[in-house]
């Protein structure tokens, strides 16, 4: 023991003497040209040289606090507690935790945190730092379709493929009906300068119209749906009417915008090849491009994991581009999964764990980050925001429920599945 402790000090000795050595010696030569400048610019910068020992540590830890890796994990920190908390709370009321997920982040926003404690609001989400979040929430909120399109019964949707293709786009023509009467009486008081009526209603029918995908499928997947009978149904048709309604979206925002109608119909092309080759090509390659040995192994290999990340991210970025949001693209790849040997459910239990807990909040989080409900300042506001989510309810209940019972599904699940 007393051997090894005498190199250990003979270790730092000699080090530290060479060490001091070469800065003395060093010391004596020429400054650099190019580098005098930087000298000089972080000789201002420094903190002056009559700082405390204690002024100098605040001042290092504000200097630190204010970068933004600090400040991504403060705010991650924030949301992720409250998210959970919150969430807790709507769970014992009897509602879906994502509700209450929605809730933390209007309780976390301009709405009440910033309205209370301005200051410490825009510190913990300066303006410059809800990029970051947006960024990640997206990525989260494809990670968890992509865990959803997993636990899809294939089965169920082969079965009821007209069924949902049906309903699914009755519960956009109804409530976009409503949605343009709606804009009738509305466009004169609320359309923006300059816009005009076709414009205006076709936004509003659209607004009407498009589903909270990743809501429906998190409260599905909360409430055990996600692999029954209603669940595929109610998965699928939402599938479908994101599609649809996206590429209705396209074609208002090029007659709003006076482009060409013909790039968004196109687009329809697009996407078409995009399902075949992702349903017709990537499906049936998939297995013999993981091999049999990886998918019976107990645990996914990294290699395995990396290529199916690839599948993801590329199928994502496919419909980022194309013009339909990112998160169907995720979607679409877990639906084409291999289902040999329970290869889903061992990549869900990797990868939809760290999604739900650490970047899906986020997403839900985000969404309250930018409600501000104090902009409903009046009764008029209140009442006009009230007609409007009834019209809304209306036609996505009504029309979703009345036409899934003329396909043959009875009273109940057709009224569970406009509900949804």
């Amino acid at each position: 023991m007393n051997r090894i402790s005498v190199i250990y000090v003979l270790i730092l000795t000699i080090a530290s003497a060479a060490i001091f050595a070469v800065i003395h010696t060093g010391a004596n030569l020429p400054a650099s040209e190019g580098f005098s400048s930087h000298v000089a610019s972080a000789a201002h910068a420094a903190p002056p040289a009559t700082q405390s020992a204690g002024e100098a540590m605040v001042a290092n830890l504000e200097e630190h606090f204010k970068n933004p890796l600090s400040q991504l994990f403060l705010q991650l920190v924030v949301i992720i507690a409250a998210s959970r908390l919150v969430g807790k709370l709507f769970t014992l009321m009897g509602q879906p935790s994502v509700v209450g997920e929605m809730a933390a982040g209007i309780l976390l926003g301009p709405s009440l945190f910033g309205y209370l404690t301005p200051d410490l609001f825009h510190i913990v989400f300066p303006a410059d730092s809800l990029g970051t979040i947006k960024l990640l929430s997206q990525v989260g909120v494809c990670l968890f379709m992509f865990s959803v399109g997993m636990d899809l019964n294939v089965g169920h949707v082969r079965n009821k493929a007209h069924t949902a293709v049906v309903v699914s786009h009755a519960s956009i023509v109804f409530p976009y009906l409503l949605g343009v009467v709606l804009a009738y009486f509305l466009y004169t008081s609320m359309a923006a300068e300059g816009a005009t009526f076709m414009a205006f209603a076709l936004f509003m029918g659209i607004s009407m119209s498009i589903t909270a995908f990743p809501v429906l499928a998190r409260i599905l997947q909360e409430r055990g749906m996600t692999k029954t009978f209603l669940g595929s149904t109610a998965i699928t048709c939402a599938a479908v009417d994101d599609v649809t309604a996206w590429s209705i979206l396209a074609f208002v925002v090029a007659i709003a915008r006076s482009t060409s109608i013909t790039g968004s119909a196109l687009n329809l092309l697009l996407i078409a090849g995009f399902i075949g080759i992702m349903v017709l090509v990537i499906r049936p390659s998939l297995p013999r491009l993981l091999g049999e040995k990886r998918l019976q192994a107990e645990d996914p290999s990294k290699g395995v994991m990396a290529t199916v990340l690839c599948i993801v991210v590329a199928a994502s970025l496919c419909t980022e581009v194309i013009g339909i949001h990112a998160l169907f693209g995720a979607f679409l790849a877990g639906a084409i999964m291999p289902h040999a040997h329970g290869f889903r459910h061992k990549l869900n239990v990797r990868i939809e764990n760290f999604s739900s807990v650490l970047l899906l909040p986020l997403f839900f989080a985000f969404t309250g980050l930018r409600t501000q409900i104090g902009l409903l300042n009046d009764w008029s506001g209140w009442l006009l925001c009230l007609l409007i989510i009834a019209v809304a309810s209306l036609g996505k209940l009504g029309g979703t429920a009345l036409t899934a019972r003329l396909t043959g599904m009875g009273w109940r699940d057709s009224l569970q599945l406009g509900a949804s």
